[in-house]
């Protein structure tokens, strides 16, 4: 149990029929008037849903225990993602669905954060960034504007990206995450 005077950023809740929310961003305000109360942004933890909540000040709320661990991802088993432990080498096999989107830019070797609860794997979470190389990409056109200089690539993970006109095929680049936009060019 916490008070909702002690939330910080990234603090897990257990709310409404124990549910996972992540705190997001929250904010202290005492009115002229009447009592203080927090004014929160939260995160659910399984399905990504956000939603405003306001809360009275030094109310109690249950707070979840959230393992975060280092992993990296080691390889395809089936429709099961298999990461390991950097510490204790134990192997966890991880549906395609709790990867989520994560399943874009993992190829082995790649470590990610392995969110678990009661043993129950919440979320995997990559870097902001990470870099990959592209496998296949059209010649880009001198002068085709339509696409706003942009043309399609794909990744050596198989996802497809927009980067500029001027990239080809086998060079690594640097891909945001959370939108999927590239970022820049790797210098090797």
């Amino acid at each position: 149990m916490a008070s909702t005077n002690d939330l910080k950023n990234g603090m897990v809740l257990k709310l409404e029929g124990g549910q996972l929310w992540s705190v997001v961003e929250f904010q202290h305000v005492k009115p002229g008037k009447g009592p203080a109360f927090v004014r929160t942004k939260l995160k659910n933890v399984l399905s990504g849903k956000v939603v405003d909540k306001t809360f009275n000040a030094g109310v109690k709320v249950e707070t979840a225990t959230v393992d975060k661990r280092d992993m990296q991802f080691s390889y395809m088993d089936g429709e099961y993602f298999v990461f390991m432990d950097m510490e204790t080498y134990d192997q966890l096999h991880i549906d395609r669905k709790t990867v989520g989107d994560a399943a874009n830019f993992l190829i082995e070797g790649f470590e990610a954060t392995v969110a678990r609860h009661e043993g129950e794997v919440l979320f995997v979470e990559l870097p902001a960034a990470v870099e990959l190389t592209i496998q296949e990409t059209e010649p880009g056109v001198q002068g085709d504007r339509s696409t706003g200089g942009t043309k399609p690539a794909t990744l050596e993970t198989g996802h497809q990206i927009q980067v500029p006109l001027f990239i080809t095929t086998g060079e690594k680049i640097k891909v945001d995450t959370r939108t999927s936009d590239y970022l820049g060019r790797v210098n090797s």
